[in-house]
């Protein structure tokens, strides 16, 4: 039996990890995204006509999605798998066809190995059972990383992983396909927020738990200069006649069935 070639790490989970520990004890949360993602999901699972004995809810953060498909009468026993609890969260654990219905809001975006996951998730679902999940898109952020690009090839020379690179919704309808679910969607939601400052939306980003992860950041500090060049170029280009920026935030929302077996 030949051995799987080793998973690409893009993402540092240990980090991810201890970041979003440190901030549920802080308090200091900010959901409104996790918020959008789990009441889309659960209205889409009204348009749903059937019922699911058993639905396991994968890594969302804030547990707002579990708690609407606890109040959903379509769904019985609802298990959360918490990221802080998971070990290796790239293996899902779940044993084949033991899964009446899968939901994820705004986790599946730090996957190594996205592809290999939504096997999994496939492998995990009964005949007939329904995958409902949502992950931040390509578009998202698009604004911040156009002005941190422009700053650091103006004072640094060159461009570092800075945002993290986010799915196409192309790729997520070809890989729901290469998955081997029927009937994929994906279809999306932007989302436009107004902040004070481009430093309101990073330290926003932070209590989101979505500061840079990526496994290739650049470790030193941010050099003032840049820092300050980004923000000029940020008001300069994407603020509203108030002073306001803009931020856009792609949600792209997925479904698929696993095939029954006739």
């Amino acid at each position: 039996m030949t051995t799987p070639p080793p998973i690409h790490k893009l993402f540092d989970h240990d980090l991810l990890q201890t970041r979003y520990a440190r901030l549920l004890k802080t308090k200091k949360t900010v959901d409104f995204l996790q918020r959008e993602a789990a009441n889309e999901i659960a209205d889409r699972l009204t348009m749903v006509k059937r019922s699911f004995a058993q639905a396991t809810d994968l890594f969302s953060q804030t547990g707002q999605l579990t708690q609407a498909l606890a109040n959903s009468p379509k769904v019985g026993t609802i298990s959360r798998r918490d990221q802080l609890q998971e070990k290796n969260p790239e293996n899902l654990h779940l044993a084949p066809q033991s899964q009446d219905l899968i939901t994820s809001a705004l986790a599946l975006q730090w996957a190594n190995d996205l592809p290999g996951l939504l096997i999994q998730i496939n492998r995990a679902l009964k005949p007939g059972g329904l995958f409902l999940g949502a992950l931040l898109g390509g578009e998202t952020l698009n604004e911040l990383r156009t002005a941190f690009a422009v700053a650091e090839q103006a004072c640094e020379g060159g461009i570092s992983p800075r945002i993290m690179p986010f799915a196409d919704i192309r790729q997520m309808g070809a890989l729901l396909q290469r998955a081997r679910f029927e009937i994929p969607v994906a279809d999306r939601d932007i989302l436009k927020a107004r902040y004070a400052s481009p430093l309101a939306l990073m330290g926003e980003l932070r209590r989101m738990g979505g500061a840079n992860a990526m496994m290739a950041r650049r470790k030193t500090p941010l050099r003032r200069k840049t820092l300050n060049y980004m923000i000029d170029y940020y008001n300069e280009n994407f603020s509203s006649q108030d002073g306001r920026i803009t931020a856009s935030f792609e949600i792209i929302y997925l479904s698929g069935w696993r095939p029954k077996e006739t």
